[in-house]
């Protein structure tokens, strides 16, 4: 019997495309671009898939060579990686689906193991306090990155305009900025990272700064309204979390909406690591300031999902890690069937090929 959810499957306008859902492909770094970074047919096959959500958000993939810090994660800053990408969307599209390439420069979450044994960049010179990181050369304890020089911004803020755009000569229908995690531009919005004394640091204003020129560049490229940005306020992933955090992201907010987006993706959900410095930011509180679409995300369920959405508070929920054990989790939540169990860590987080990738089943038909 279909149980169909009258909120998840309801149509959405986001930028300027009708969604026939409100199921978003969350960002899932998967690792199956190899050593060089160049996408692959198999990638193609993954997210063909999956083309039934109403968007996907592709795995985090790099603006340049500095940017990189995860291994065989894809990039997208040589005419090799565009011309490779171009097969993935496509895939997307003959299914009828919409979807947007995810830009990311890894800054201090990164090591010199992935540049040559060159220093990553950062803010400012603070490591992350974790036991290691996975390199190249397999497990490393973090090291101290090399703090930017501001002459050197802009050229970071050019490598996400060009990406932008080998993105849309590769077919994708948009981009999302990924400013989450304690990847770069995260690291840029956060006191706890960012302690410069420059144009770029000090107060909440210039923190943000960094963010805000990227998304004008990008948005020299594409319409303002096929750009989404990711935002992770709660969150401790990568060592993150800053006392004044719901005053820094709650400025971020009201910025970004000053420019039209397609979307702001927030990762409110706990799943991913909480830092516990006060009460959780809500999709509610960002709706007080960002008066466009929003999306959700983070250890949402079919039922929680709805509930934000019929609450008025989310657009969107983005699902995660549910798509990489059911790659066809739109219809189980149409129908309301039994969900696959949670894929093992080692089968998908490792690049493993098709194993944990491209070989779990879809549902028999109700």
């Amino acid at each position: 019997m279909t149980t169909t959810s009258p909120q998840l499957f309801t149509p959405v306008t986001i930028g300027d495309f009708r969604l026939p859902n409100r199921i978003a492909m969350a960002p899932l770094t998967r690792s199956r671009a190899g050593t060089e970074r160049v996408p692959i047919a198999l990638m193609a096959e993954y997210y063909k898939q999956r083309s039934a959500a109403g968007l996907i958000l592709t795995e985090a993939t790099t603006i340049s060579p500095q940017a990189n810090g995860w291994n065989e994660s894809p990039g997208i800053y040589t005419d090799e990686m565009e011309a490779a990408w171009k097969q993935i969307p496509a895939a997307v599209h003959e299914q009828g689906g919409k979807i947007f390439l995810q830009l990311w420069h890894c800054g201090r979450a990164s090591h010199p193991s992935f540049h040559n044994g060159e220093k990553h960049v950062a803010p400012s010179a603070i490591p992350i306090d974790a036991e290691y990181i996975h390199t190249p050369k397999g497990k490393e304890p973090h090291e101290v990155p090399r703090a930017l020089e501001t002459k050197e911004l802009p050229v970071i803020v050019a490598d996400y305009k060009q990406a932008a755009e080998r993105a849309k000569r590769a077919g994708f229908d948009g981009i999302e900025v990924h400013s989450a995690n304690g990847y770069l531009l995260d690291t840029f919005l956060q006191s706890k990272t960012n302690h410069r004394d420059d144009a770029y640091g000090g107060s909440v204003e210039n923190r943000y700064r960094l963010l805000g020129e990227v998304v004008s560049a990008v948005t020299e490229v594409w319409p303002a309204n096929r750009v989404g940005v990711r935002l992770s306020p709660n969150g401790n992933f990568n060592d993150m979390g800053s006392p004044d955090y719901r005053e820094q992201f709650t400025y971020v907010a009201s910025q970004l909406d000053q420019f039209g987006l397609a979307y702001l993706h927030v990762m409110d959900g706990l799943g991913f690591g909480f830092h516990e410095l006060g009460e959780p930011m809500t999709l509610a509180e960002f709706r007080k300031v960002f008066h466009h679409p929003l999306i959700g995300n983070c250890g949402y369920t079919q039922e929680s999902a709805e509930a934000a959405i019929a609450a008025g508070d989310a657009d969107m929920i983005a699902f995660g890690r549910p798509f990489i054990s059911n790659p066809d989790l739109v219809h189980r939540f149409a129908e309301g069937l039994e969900l696959a169990p949670e894929a093992e860590m080692q089968d998908w987080y490792s690049p493993n090929g098709a194993k944990g990738y491209t070989d779990f089943p879809v549902a028999e038909e109700a």
